[in-house]
């Protein structure tokens, strides 16, 4: 659904906006990438339960993504963060074509509108490369996962990545596929 708005209204508007000629020439979305941190969540869990958290964190994840994530683990010691190298420290699933879609589509159209206290999309979350990262604080509010059966609720970093050349014509992107941005 999401991909034929695409096709069918967002690339001819961007080609009579920017001047684009050709349609391969249209900024569009690479992938989405979502992940959540999981460290300070084990460390406040018993060692002998920490696999078993990590497989509740990783289904619901799954669940929320439709993809099984790919566990992250630390790079070097940290003594301060209790962190060995080599330690689970985040959880990660990069989503590409139909499923990248589909995920956004519910999240535009289910997730942001169950939002607390949602006031839109701040446009200073656009970086330069025309990348939008949201944060999103509790992962319950995502339709698939049952707050009821849910141990632990967890916060998601989501990234959208596209190919816009410049800032501005990601904000004209994410304004044309339907992202709710706030108001300058």
């Amino acid at each position: 659904m999401l991909k034929e708005d695409y096709q069918k209204k967002v690339i001819p508007e961007m080609k009579k906006e920017f001047g684009y000629k050709n349609d391969l020439a249209v900024p569009k979305i690479e992938k989405v990438v979502v992940n959540t941190g999981i460290g300070r969540i084990l460390l406040n869990t018993d060692p002998s339960q920490r696999e078993k958290t990590i497989e509740e964190i990783s289904s619901d994840l799954a669940l929320i993504t439709g993809q099984k994530p790919l566990i992250t683990k630390s790079k070097k010691s940290i003594s301060a963060f209790k962190l060995r190298k080599g330690m689970p420290v985040g959880l990660k699933v990069t989503l590409r074509r139909s499923r990248m879609f589909d995920f956004l589509d519910r999240l535009i159209n289910i997730v942001i509108p169950r939002m607390r206290d949602f006031q839109g999309i701040p446009r200073k979350s656009i970086d330069k490369n025309g990348n939008l990262t949201l944060g999103i604080k509790e992962h319950i509010i995502f339709p698939e996962i049952q707050p009821e059966k849910s141990k632990r609720i967890f916060g998601l970093e989501i990234t959208i990545v596209t190919s816009a050349k410049t800032r501005e014509e990601a904000i004209r992107l994410f304004e044309l596929i339907g992202f709710p941005l706030a108001k300058e």
